[in-house]
C-alpha cells in the first residue's frame, strides 16, 4: 500500500511542485491538466491489474514489463509532458504570479538579517 500511495504521490504532485518552482510559464490549466493526467493514469493501472484482472497481473502483460509498484514513474512522465504542453499552448499565468516564482527562486537579501 505505501507503494502505490508513493506512486500516486509521484505522478501527481511532485511534477507540479518542482514545474511550478522552475518554470515561469506553468500555469493553473497546465498544472491540473497535468495532475489529472498522471493521477489516472497511474490509478487506472493499479486499480486494473490489482483489483480487476489480477490474473493478468504479471511481466507478460504489464506496460514496458513495470509492475504495479512502479508505474508511478510513467504517470510522472506523463504529468510533466501533459503540463509542459497544455502550458505552452494556453495563455502564460499574470506577471505577478510569475515574479512570485522569480522570488521564490532569487530571494534577495533580507535587510533586517544583515546579509
Amino acid at each position: 500500500m505505501v507503494a502505490f500511495a508513493f506512486g500516486l504521490a509521484a505522478a501527481s504532485f511532485l511534477p507540479i511542485l518542482l514545474l511550478g518552482i522552475f518554470s515561469k510559464r506553468m500555469n493553473k490549466e497546465g498544472a491540473i491538466s497535468g495532475m489529472i493526467t498522471g493521477l489516472l493514469f497511474t490509478a487506472g493501472y493499479i486499480i486494473y491489474f490489482r483489483f480487476i484482472r489480477t490474473d493478468l497481473d504479471n511481466a507478460d502483460h504489464w506496460l514496458f514489463q513495470i509492475n504495479t509498484k512502479g508505474i508511478g514513474t510513467v504517470g510522472m512522465i506523463l504529468n510533466f509532458t501533459v503540463a509542459l504542453v497544455v502550458s505552452s499552448l494556453t495563455s502564460p499565468p499574470p506577471t505577478k504570479v510569475q515574479e512570485m516564482v522569480e522570488e521564490i527562486r532569487i530571494p534577495e537579501a533580507n535587510p533586517r538579517s544583515g546579509s
